[in-house]
């Protein structure tokens, strides 16, 4: 992604706050790393999309940035599909993912 002004915080500090629940879904939606969408876009498009707060889209779009590819939702299949199509209408490259249970 283009355009981002470092915060200050560790992409592992990222990652712990944005630890899973116990709950487990069948389903992640999966935003993958660009050269072209900025991470203004991004993140706008997680809140609106995915019902993110702006703290949480600005996590998950750095986490995309510098690990390629990010779960930024779980769910089911049915929930996730119009958002995924969402996402796609935005330019922005996603995917849905089966979730493998640990």
């Amino acid at each position: 992604m283009m355009g981002h002004t470092g915060t200050g915080v560790s992409i592992q500090e990222k990652e712990d706050v944005l630890v899973a629940t116990d709950e487990q879904f069948p389903f992640s939606l999966v935003v993958w790393n660009d050269d072209v969408n900025t991470f203004d876009w991004v993140i706008q498009s997680l809140v609106e999309v995915c019902g993110h707060t702006e703290e949480q889209a600005e996590q998950c779009a750095l986490i995309i940035h510098y690990n390629g590819k990010y779960a930024v939702k779980e769910g089911e299949y049915t929930d996730l599909k119009p958002m995924l199509e969402a996402l796609l209408e935005r330019g922005i490259s996603a995917t849905i993912e089966e979730t493998v249970a640990s």
